[in-house]
């Protein structure tokens, strides 16, 4: 696997070798062994799956300490823009975010260390994501970040009248209105 680190310290691009020939294709999607070389130290206990239409915008998410995760996410079919936002106290990428655009045919896979929120719109009509986490889910320490906050500057493709939000996710705060609760 080739591994592409992005302008923020811990998050990166992992893309993976595809043998390709006329029955298709075959990859390695994950190796705890090369993960752990050329990435980071994680053990992943818990495997999400999500299936969305056009549109579809999920996220910002976190969990707060001590249930905070780390992901490793992936567009299995169709096609999602994933971002990340460092919300690191301290950090001096604190606030900046990352996106990449993860398809089926590109295979891309984007590991979000712990610190960060995490969300995707689905660009296609419609996308299977998913994605690995290293902490069980527990809703007690759930949080998240408003998707839309110009401050974060993320340029999602689908204006914010259209998307399709949950009314969760539209109750999240403003970066500025926000205290981090990763130290």
């Amino acid at each position: 696997m080739e591994v592409t680190p992005t302008k923020i310290e811990g998050v990166v691009i992992i893309e993976p070798r595809v043998w390709k020939d006329q029955r298709g294709y075959f990859f390695e999607s994950f190796s705890k062994r090369e993960f752990d070389e050329k990435v980071a130290h994680v053990n992943f206990v818990q495997d999400n799956e999500s299936c969305s239409t056009k549109g579809v915008l999920r996220g910002l998410h976190f969990q707060k300490p001590p249930f905070s995760q780390a992901k490793l996410v992936r567009c299995v079919v169709g096609r999602v823009l994933d971002v990340a936002v460092d919300l690191r106290e301290g950090s001096p990428t604190y606030g900046q975010h990352v996106a990449v655009e993860l398809t089926e045919d590109n295979h891309r896979q984007f590991f979000i260390p712990k610190g960060f929120a995490h969300g995707f719109e689905v660009l296609s009509d419609v996308a299977v994501f998913q994605y690995k986490c290293d902490e069980y889910y527990h809703p007690e320490v759930d949080g998240g970040i408003d998707p839309f906050d110009e401050t974060l500057a993320i340029e999602w493709q689908t204006p914010k009248e259209n998307a399709i939000v949950s009314d969760k996710d539209k109750k999240h705060p403003k970066l500025n209105e926000f205290k981090t609760p990763f130290a």
